[in-house]
């Protein structure tokens, strides 16, 4: 099945209807019984409501600022990613964040978190990201969420979630080398989107601190752990063309690290989330020298 064609159907049903049960909902929302409808679902209208990060919740919406023309719900600039290297594997990273974290959940016994996560990339940044993903010659990979999905509802072992979240990473490293060129390097364009899940962990925190749902405290673990794994695939190329700017994601992943310290949400946030912004200014101001 071609990829627009089955991003439109998974659209028109709810995606949830598809991934089994209907029990999907939108990260950072409040985890609904397998009898809820789908929140998964985007219209064009919620397509364009989100941006700046990954927030979603009553809470979430509040706090995000209003989009810029083209967003899509995860607030990626789309119209950006046909040209722009940091944009379009900024999209990949929102998905291999929302992976990471489902992983993870499911370790520590969160199934339905689980599931939601693996499934959520689609309707997040994946469905937005399909002309452009065409236009790079790259095939549709979208089945390997909806069926790890599945799996965990089927209750496979954490061994044969975590081959499935292998398998998943591995497609969005293929996508990401179709990303597309510019006089930029490839290790500062790591930087910066390491940088740019950086300030997405550093604003859910924020948004954590204020909500009970632990599917956004989730959404942060995720774009933490992103952040985490860009920058180790590619820490020695940023070091030895921007020493400060790897100083400065190394410490801002340092203090993730004690925000986010398991996929568990703890008791009490009491991480510092002014220290958290500032880090992540920090990156970014090294970035622009």
């Amino acid at each position: 099945m071609a990829f627009d064609t089955k991003l439109k159907q998974w659209t028109s049903l709810g995606l949830g209807t598809v991934l089994m049960t209907g029990a999907l909902a939108g990260c950072g929302e409040a985890t609904k019984p397998a009898d809820t409808p789908a929140a998964a679902e985007v219209s064009e209208t919620e397509a364009n409501s989100h941006a700046g990060g990954d927030h979603h919740g009553a809470e979430a919406d509040a706090a995000a600022p209003a989009t810029e023309a083209g967003e899509g719900e995860g607030g990626v600039t789309i119209e950006a990613a046909y040209t722009d290297p940091v944009v379009y594997k900024s999209a990949i990273a929102i998905a291999a964040a929302h992976v990471l974290a489902a992983r993870d959940a499911y370790a520590e016994g969160k199934t339905e978190a689980a599931a939601e996560m693996f499934a959520h990339p689609v309707s997040e940044v994946l469905f937005d990201m399909e002309p452009v993903f065409a236009s790079q010659g790259v095939e549709d990979f979208t089945g390997l969420f909806s069926d790890t999905s599945a799996a965990v509802f089927a209750g496979e072992s954490q061994e044969q979630i975590n081959a499935r979240t292998d398998e998943i990473l591995a497609a969005l490293d293929k996508a990401a080398e179709s990303a597309p060129e510019t006089d930029m390097s490839d290790a500062m364009v790591s930087a910066s989107v390491a940088s740019d899940q950086i300030e997405r962990a550093s604003d859910m925190y924020v948004l954590s601190i204020d909500s009970d749902f632990y599917e956004t405290y989730l959404d942060g673990y995720g774009f933490y752990k992103a952040a985490e794994l860009t920058f180790s695939q590619n820490e020695a190329a940023i070091e030895a063309e921007n020493a400060n700017a790897a100083s400065a994601i190394r410490s801002a992943l340092a203090l993730l690290a004690e925000a986010y310290p398991t996929a568990l949400r703890p008791d009490s946030l009491d991480a510092d989330a002014s220290a958290l912004a500032v880090a992540a200014s920090e990156v970014q101001l090294e970035l622009s020298q």
